[in-house]
């Protein structure tokens, strides 16, 4: 499995945080009916219990935005992607589709209220660090271009930054001939469930992406000393 560390950047910060890993061998659609449905469904039940507007304060949503806060960045300008997600269903604008897998990673995201990132392993060159970005570092973000990564939480190997809680590089991003990835869960301030929210995503990519040689580990960083 890909080896992957968190920086002391965030215990320095006063930030504790745990990461889900899952690598598995993939088979990537555009679209499958049977995950369209089970987005809906999910998005119908968030978007009640989202009725008052009140995504800042959804616990998971909160510790990554007090994670921002800590690194320096500012979370209502580089927003965590559960939370620009969450505050899509709130609006009822719904969920995008792109593929089998992007997909996936939308709706484990959606129901865990955790930032995900999902990568092509071939495009990854280990080891990875989970660390703050440092001045001068960007990359081309899927969909929106260059992005600031300063002091953003993000991943990197030996090539680089490739991803972030607030939006993944196209250097890794997932296509229809992806068939090897993998998927984080961001867990800021730990996360006590994350076990099973590993094995619950396990589920949803062996149903809607007949994922195989799943391979699964939970690293997490130190509380800061007081």
């Amino acid at each position: 499995m890909i080896e992957i560390s968190i920086a002391e950047d965030f215990a320095a910060a006063g930030i504790a945080v745990s990461l889900g890993c899952l690598e598995a061998r993939v088979e990537v659609r555009e679209s499958d009916p049977a995950l369209a449905a089970a987005m809906a469904e999910a998005v119908a039940r968030r978007a009640e219990a989202l009725a008052d507007g009140a995504v800042a304060e959804i616990p998971e949503v909160a510790a990554a935005r007090k994670a921002y806060k800590a690194g320096g960045k500012d979370p209502s300008r580089y927003r965590p992607s559960s939370e620009a997600l969450l505050r899509r269903v709130a609006q009822g604008k719904g969920l995008y589709r792109i593929n089998t897998l992007v997909d996936c990673n939308n709706l484990i995201s959606l129901e865990t209220g955790l930032p995900l990132g999902c990568y092509r392993r071939d495009r990854i060159a280990p080891p990875v660090v989970f660390r703050l970005g440092r001045g001068g570092e960007s990359y081309q973000a899927i969909g929106r271009g260059p992005l600031n990564l300063e002091k953003l939480p993000l991943f990197a190997d030996k090539e680089g930054p490739f991803g972030s809680p607030t939006s993944d590089s196209a250097r890794t991003m997932i296509d229809l001939s992806t068939e090897r990835m993998v998927m984080v869960l961001i867990a800021f301030g730990g996360d006590d469930r994350l076990d099973t929210r590993l094995s619950d995503a396990t589920r949803t990519l062996e149903r809607f992406c007949a994922a195989t040689e799943v391979q699964r580990n939970i690293i997490s960083s130190q509380w800061p000393s007081s």
